[in-house]
């Protein structure tokens, strides 16, 4: 799924001509820039009234997670970057740090638990 995905995007970029505009630096830009406007929908949000927020921005906050995933799959596809084995690896990684025994319903960072 995540390759056809990928695929679709790249097709999207390059019938474009938008590649000359993508190298990794600009990329990570657009990441922290639509992850910042994904932030911005939950700006005023109270845990009281996170899901009615949530609703009520829903296809906003729907386009913003598409932006930060399509720039994060065009990362990964320019760098040679597996996306799904990136994650498996980094899931892995904070199974060894988090273990659930002593992570289980903590905030602390791996180095305090």
């Amino acid at each position: 799924m995540l390759e056809d995905l990928t695929r679709q995007i790249v097709e999207f970029r390059d019938e474009r001509d938008w590649k000359q505009f993508h190298s990794p630096r600009n990329l990570a830009a657009s990441i922290s820039i639509e992850a910042a406007e994904l932030l911005e929908c939950f700006q005023w949000s109270s845990d009281e009234t996170i899901a009615e927020d949530v609703e009520k921005r829903r296809s906003e906050i729907e386009e913003e997670i598409a932006d930060v995933l399509i720039y994060a799959l065009l990362i990964a596809h320019d760098t040679g970057i597996d996306p799904a084995e990136a994650v498996q690896r980094k899931l892995a990684k904070n199974d060894a740090k988090y273990p659930a025994e002593k992570a289980r319903g903590r905030r602390e960072k791996y180095t305090e638990l």
